[in-house]
């Protein structure tokens, strides 16, 4: 299950090479971006933590949580960065950039790791540094907590999933894991994913895996509870699902993860913000959990003779699990929740193609074989370019605000957050008649729920006499 020395040997710097371009085709020229007002503002524009080494500052960055999240190591690279930049939006999207390009270098060392295939291995990286659906992640700043947890939780696996580790290796796993922690509560995830490998695919006993993630275990119950003290608003996003029974959020459920892989084979139609539909779909959930059923069975069934395609399903639900809204978050769905569980996905894909074309590999004729080859590598490289050409082509949507909530309005309108969102964009542009008639539209045409409501009604208050202020000191004045 695991690389080979001969084909540890042959991994060139081209390879990594390769994929370092590939990451700065997609992403570099978001370094060119703007920020947006869709949290930007609280973890950097006016977030005081990052402005100060001071000693008070330092302890602010270890102790307190931003917008409901406790990520010290995050706020510490957004005040490095503050350091450099300043206010400058290209230091911080360029260190976004750079942090996904090594993230895509350690889903190249994991694969090959865990497959011992480079063409698996490089397939899998190269989708995940330029496939669209990692846009949200990477040129969205304030994204920041996922890229750097997912570094520190990749590193993890490679320190751990390997077929015999040592304490050495226990070592560097819970450093890594810590530090993911620190970086995003994601990372909770990462114990049940290491063993679940010792379990299914080193064929440990259970208790003794078990007693080995003790004390990873206590790591991510220490982190919940204190994040979970944090979680005191539900201000923003989109509410409507959150007073659902848990029976119907599993419902709906099906449906979106059938959604997630099908933005996976065809990017075309994404958005900072989605309404996936929670009314009468019950035609849509029977058929979601027929399809989920008979992918279960086929993965059951191959448990013994392939079991890491039963801990890669597992690692793709686990991955998913924090933002299935068993834990009630403000969203249903989002790109930015795919980041690493496409690696998954991509991986199956890539080991798929590789499996089909390997009989013919393994020919003694040199044509054959050599026909093969090329076949693999075009058909990866194919879907690589094409990737990348969706990702060229709606990479711009978050080039500023305008540009961002102007896409949102195309694509969900009905959502009262995308008109709020439109509307405060064109008041910080000074278009403010437009941003209160905006406002006013959505109250006639969304359906807002009370806390949107007050919220629109108070700002439409609030900016209609600013108007009238700047109108009456604009007025002239006669002198008799």
């Amino acid at each position: 299950m695991t690389a080979t020395l001969n084909e540890t040997e042959r991994t060139g710097w081209w390879v990594y090479a390769s994929l370092v371009i590939a990451g700065l085709a997609a992403f570099w020229p978001s370094v060119w971006f703007d920020f947006v007002n869709w949290d930007d503002p609280a973890y950097v524009l006016h977030n005081d933590l990052i402005t100060s080494w001071s000693p008070s500052n330092l302890w602010g960055v270890a102790t307190e949580t931003v917008t409901r999240n406790y990520a010290p190591l995050t706020i510490l690279s957004l005040l490095i960065d503050h350091t450099l930049w300043g206010m400058n939006s290209g230091g911080y999207h360029a260190t976004n950039v750079l942090l996904h390009i090594v993230n895509g270098l350690l889903v190249f060392v994991l694969v090959r790791q865990l497959t011992g295939k480079q063409f698996v291995a490089w397939v899998t990286a190269a989708l995940f540094l330029v496939h669209p659906v990692q846009i949200e992640t990477v040129a969205w700043i304030s994204s920041r907590k996922g890229l750097l947890s997912a570094s520190f939780m990749l590193a993890a696996l490679i320190a751990r999933l390997k077929p015999a580790p040592d304490a050495r290796s226990d070592g560097w796993y819970a450093v890594w894991l810590a530090a993911a922690l620190l970086s995003k509560a994601l990372a909770v995830v990462v114990p049940a994913i290491v063993l679940a490998y010792d379990v299914w695919v080193r064929r440990q006993k259970f208790a003794d895996a078990f007693v080995r993630q003790i004390i990873p275990g206590v790591m991510c119950l220490l982190l919940l509870f204190r994040t979970m003290a944090a979680q005191h608003s539900i201000l923003g996003g989109v509410r409507g699902h959150l007073d659902y029974s848990l029976w119907k959020i599993m419902a709906i459920d099906t449906t979106i993860m059938w959604r997630y892989i099908g933005m996976l084979f065809w990017p075309t139609d994404l958005c900072v913000l989605y309404d996936p539909p929670t009314i009468d779909i019950w035609k849509m959930v029977a058929l979601a959990t027929i399809g989920w059923l008979v992918i279960g069975t086929l993965i059951h069934r191959s448990r013994t003779n392939a079991p890491i395609i039963l801990w890669a399903a597992t690692t793709w639900l686990v991955l998913l699990l924090p933002v299935l809204n068993f834990f009630k978050i403000t969203t249903l769905m989002n790109d930015r929740y795919l980041y690493l569980p496409c690696i998954i996905i991509f991986a199956l894909v890539a080991a798929g193609l590789q499996k089909l074309l390997m009989m013919v590999e393994d020919h003694n004729e040199t044509v054959l074989r050599h026909l093969a080859i090329s076949t693999k590598w075009a058909v990866g490289l194919t879907a690589v370019c094409a990737a990348l050409a969706a990702t060229s082509r709606h990479l711009p949507v978050w080039r500023h605000p305008d540009s961002l909530w102007a896409h949102a309005m195309t694509k969900v309108p009905q959502l009262p957050v995308v008109r709020i969102q439109m509307a405060l964009t064109r008041y910080d542009n000074g278009r403010r008649q437009e941003a209160i008639r905006t406002l006013q539209r959505a109250l006639l045409e969304c359906d807002p729920d009370d806390l949107d409501r007050q919220r629109m009604t108070s700002a439409i208050q609030s900016w209609t006499e600013e108007l009238q202020t700047r109108s009456v000191d604009a007025s002239p004045v006669t002198c008799k």
